[in-house]
Order: C-alpha cells, then structure tokens, then sequence
C-alpha cells in the first residue's frame, strides 16, 4: 500500500503506486486530467504525492516512450507551416510540463542520440538548461559551471543602451554606453531576444599578457589612446526632484530664488545657475555646493504669538544643491505635479565618465577585473602586423578559474573579424574550435590565435608569443567616481557623538582592529591617537565616590551628586561610546564606580 498526498493533505492510498503513477500520467497525457498536475513517486517512504498548487517551477521537456522521441519530423514541418502551435503539442501529450519533484523520477536526455530505452523524457533544447542571460555566454559548456553563473549575473550589471526613450526618462542613477556594438561571437539566444536593439558592450581587442605587474590579481590594462577615441566611455544621468508640500494653517513651499533676509539664506554665487523661477537652466554646469533647485519653506516652528501674525514670520530656505563631490551639467528640466496634486520640479543631471583607474570591465565569462592603469598608446606592446590591443588581460585568471570559453571567443572573435561574419557559440551547439583554427590559418593567421608582439618602449621583439584576439567586453556600473568617498571632521550621530555611516550622509570610515595593526605595522602607532579620537569627552569625575560629577558654568561651582560640594574633582578624557556605557549601567541602579590614578 502506497499513501497518496495531494498539495501536502492525505488524500487516501492505493494498492500498486507504479501503475497508479502511469495512470495519472497518461490520463494527463491525453488531456482527462488537468496539465497542471504532476506526480512524484517517493520511494524510500513509498509515497505518492501529487502537485498542482500555484507558485511551482515547471519546465517543458519531449516525451520519450521506448527510446524514441515522440516529436517527429512531421510535427517539425507543421509547426514551420503554422498549421500547428506549442498548445497542440502539449494537448496531444507530445510536450508535458514538469516540475522539480517530478523530475527527480524522470531521466532527461540532452540530444535524440543520447536516448536509450530508459529515457522518459528529452531537452527541447539544450540551451533550455541554462536561463536566458547564462545562455548568452558563448561557448558556456566549455565552462566552469560557477563561473557560468557569474558571467550571466555580470551581463546584468553592464552598461549599454538601455531604452530608445531615454533622454525622456528620469531614472534614478542610469548609464549609457555611448558606442554600443553587438558581438562578433553571439549564441541563436541574441538573435532571438533582438540583443541589438539593446546591446551592452564593445568588440575590443585584447592581449594576454603581462605588463609591469599592472594587471596582476585580475587587474587589466586599457590603452589610453582607445579611451581618448572613445573606447567604453558613457554618460551617468540622474534626477533631482523637489516638491511643494503643502502645510496645516494655508502654509506651501516654493520654488524661487531666495531672497536675503531668508533663514538659513546660503550665498549669491550658490544661487548663481538659477533663474528668475528658482529653476537652473539647462546645459548649466555645476559643482558641488550649487543650487539646482532653489525652494523657501515656512518656519518649522510656530510660537503662539506668531500664530496670529504669519507675515512675521521669516520663512527657511530648503533648497536642493549638489553634495560633496558631486558635479555634472543641467540635462532636461520638467515641471509637473505628483498624485497629491502639489507642484513637481525634477532636473536630470549628465555627467560624461570616461574610463578611469578602478573602473570595473569583465568578459561575459566571469573574468571581471578593475582598470589598473591607462597606457599611453605609444608605450603598448603591439604585434608584427601593427595590431595594438585596447585592453590587457592576464593569463593568471584562467589557469585556476578554467574558463576555456573566454580562450575560445577570443579565437572566435578573431575569425569572425577577419572573416567579416559572425561566429556562433551557442551552448552544446556552438562552432568547432578545429573549425576556427583551420579557417584562421587560412586567413593568414597563427592557427593557435598567436603572434609576434614588440614591446612599445623599446621597440624590441618580445621573446614569447602572445595571445591575441577580438573579444565582446563589458564595462560594469560600478565606478570609481560612484564610490570615492574621504571626509576630515563631519557630521555624528546623536546618541554616540561617533560619525556618521555612509558616503550619503558624509560618513567617516571605520578603522577596525585589522586596519589598527596596519598603522603599527607601518611604524604609524601615533596616528592611532588621531583616529580614535572621534567622540573623545572630557568629564569632571569625583575622586571620592568615582562617578560623573557635576560642573556649573553658571554658578561657577562644581560639586558631586553624591558627595555634595568640597571635593576633589578630576577631568578624564574618554570615549563618549564609553560614557554612555556608565550613563546605562546606572540607569540600571548599578553602581559604576572610576578608579582614578596618577598617570605617573
């Protein structure tokens, strides 16, 4: 007896399983029961469990009876014909949806020859394994599985162009790639989702090799003059928005220039992109500290008195102005209003990013790597035949890392340059890497993808060959200019007086124990002194009883809580983090008691 569990609730129980399972199956198969269903024959426990609640993963797969697939040449012809849809082939049993549980009793084949008579099921295709960004990676079975996963998430994160209607849009920090191209090595899957509508990248020209250490531990090397024609460069928009709250009591805020007498009124040259509407214009250029937007409030805080007279009342000024570091030029202005109906007033902001050191590039095959320096094009090892590379790569990152696929699209991609087509690299069905050889010997080449290099400098023959090809590069969102981020004295926190945290609000940068061991290992001990006085107090502490006394500056006397006045008091310097320590302690009826002794 076998017990049978529908969506997780016992249902009932049956006395063979298999045969019940075929039956559930075939019913299913010749449209009886619901194509939603799938069965799942746990064996160890001997229990049937059958699935059709919402939510479950379910992939399709060709049925299989006997060895042979039942997706024959005939339906193939109907289906070029359009005289049959995938809805028919799922109806008629030929294609059946499986989910993760179900597929645990199934054995899927990945091409018809591999089927023997123990197959149930095969791949559509076998490009089906891999979701829609992996399958984009060329030559992805020749791939490290894990290092599959980070190119496809890579591809994510690239810069391209994103939408037509861009220069219409007010996203929050966009990018776009100023020259995108579409791949000289591309899978079906970039045909099938129209990738050059939308592409992410640039066909460059990369060396293997190393050059003065400068691209060691994954760091790669660009040639300056390609950046200066061009090379990867984007521009970074992003909006700045104000809104006209309106207030209890007829109070709104507006938008204008402030005027003088204005609380908290910043200074003339701050204000000196607006115009008469409190708007910048566009194509302004503006620096950190400039108004983009300028707006006046009502005061936060009304007395009574003022109540009655609001004409008394000097309204704040609220105006939105560039951060530290921030810059860029006035791109699109709108005025509109949001869902409260009060008025909007949004600036997209453009700010042009050439390439710089520390900028993020990877391959599509997980090889990502940061911009260790710009060679100047004079000083870049160039080959026998006068091709100069855009971009160094090191030869460390695939020995470890076996991602042979980006070996092979720089070979492929450098037929498909010479060839003047595209090379295909789609997933278990890609052109073969003898094929690529032949075809690069007969152009003329290496048919290892090697040559001659000179190096720039001394304009001597190097002694190795190098590996050099054309290959699909990305450059990801994650620059320098995004990220850096210093600050002397700023803002804190209002419990522990400690700064901030965060690049947003001016934060500072926490110096742990590890970065501690830095300074004294550079013989810098001293500046620790400088770092750890961040929220450094000084208190009167009574010598008798140890606790925190008290100092009047009014009266001009100082005394204790606990031993009145006439006593020792001493100033010890210490963390505020650490006084409100004591400050809590006590809080709790603890007795917090500091021993005091000569320093000396």
């Amino acid at each position: 007896m076998a017990d049978v569990y529908l969506n997780g609730n016992f249902v009932g129980s049956v006395e063979e399983a298999r045969s019940f399972i075929e039956e559930i199956k075939d019913l299913r198969r010749k449209g009886s029961l619901s194509e939603n269903i799938n069965v799942y024959h746990e064996v160890k426990s001997n229990a049937v469990y059958m699935m059709s609640d919402a939510g479950r993963a379910r992939r399709p797969l060709i049925v299989v009876k006997s060895g042979k697939s039942l997706l024959t040449e005939k339906h193939l012809a109907q289906l070029e014909n359009k005289e049959i849809s995938w809805h028919d082939l799922v109806r008629q049993g030929v294609i059946e949806y499986l989910d993760a549980a179900e597929e645990e009793n199934a054995l899927v084949g990945i091409t018809e020859e591999d089927l023997t008579s123990d197959h149930t099921h095969l791949e559509v295709s076998p490009t089906a394994l891999a979701g829609v960004a992996a399958s984009l990676v060329p030559f992805g079975n020749y791939n490290q599985s894990s290092r599959l996963i980070i190119g496809s998430k890579n591809q994510k994160q690239s810069l391209g162009f994103y939408a037509t209607n861009y220069h219409l849009r007010l996203d929050m920090d966009s990018n776009l790639l100023h020259y995108p191209h579409y791949p000289l090595v591309k899978t079906k899957i970039h045909d099938i989702v129209d990738y050059n509508e939308h592409p992410s990248g640039q066909n460059m020209i990369v060396a293997v090799m190393c050059f003065d250490g400068y691209n060691m531990e994954d760091g790669v090397i660009l040639n300056k003059g390609s950046v200066e024609r061009g090379l990867a460069r984007s521009t970074y928009f992003r909006p700045v928005s104000v809104e006209e709250l309106r207030y209890s009591g007829g109070l709104v805020d507006e938008s204008c220039v402030p005027d003088k007498d204005v609380k908290g009124y910043r200074s003339e040259k701050e204000y000196g992109f607006l115009e008469g509407d409190g708007i910048i214009y566009p194509e302004a250029q503006v620096d950190e500290g400039d108004v983009v937007i300028g707006r006046t409030s009502p005061p936060r805080f009304l007395n009574s008195l003022d109540e009655y007279n609001l004409s008394a009342a000097t309204r704040r000024e609220s105006s939105v102005g560039l951060k530290h570091g921030e810059q860029g030029t006035a791109d699109f202005v709108i005025i509109t209003e949001n869902e409260e109906g009060n008025r909007l007033v949004q600036v997209r902001l453009r700010e042009e990013r050439i390439p710089e050191i520390g900028d993020k590039f990877t391959s599509r095959h997980g090889q990502k790597g940061v911009t260790g320096i710009l060679i100047p094009s004079a000083d870049v090892p160039f080959s026998t035949t006068g091709i100069v590379p855009d971009l160094i790569f090191t030869p460390h990152g695939v020995s470890s890392r076996m991602t042979v696929s980006h070996l092979l699209e720089l070979l492929g991609g450098k037929v498909a340059a010479l060839s003047g087509r595209f090379v295909d690299g789609t997933l278990f069905d890609a052109e073969v890497e003898t094929d690529l050889r032949k075809e690069l010997l007969h152009l003329g080449f290496r048919e290892d993808g090697t040559e001659t290099f000179v190096d720039g400098r001394t304009g001597k023959q190097m002694l190795a060959k190098i590996y050099v090809g054309n290959m699909y590069y990305l450059r990801l969102r994650h620059m320098v200019a995004n990220k850096m981020q210093s600050r002397a004295r700023g803002p804190v926190q209002l419990l522990t007086r400690q700064p901030t945290e965060g690049k947003a609000k001016d934060g500072g940068l926490r110096l742990g124990e590890m970065e501690k061991d830095t300074f004294i290992a550079h013989g810098a001990s001293l500046l620790l002194k400088e770092r750890f006085d961040s929220d450094k107090i000084v208190l009167p502490i009574c010598e008798k009883c140890g606790l925190v006394a008290v100092e009047d500056h009014y009266k001009n006397r100082k005394y204790c809580l606990m031993c009145g006045e006439d006593i020792e008091i001493n100033y010890i310097e210490m963390s505020y983090a650490f006084k409100l320590l004591l400050d809590e302690i006590r809080s709790m009826g603890v007795y917090s008691r500091l021993n005091l002794m000569n320093k000396y």
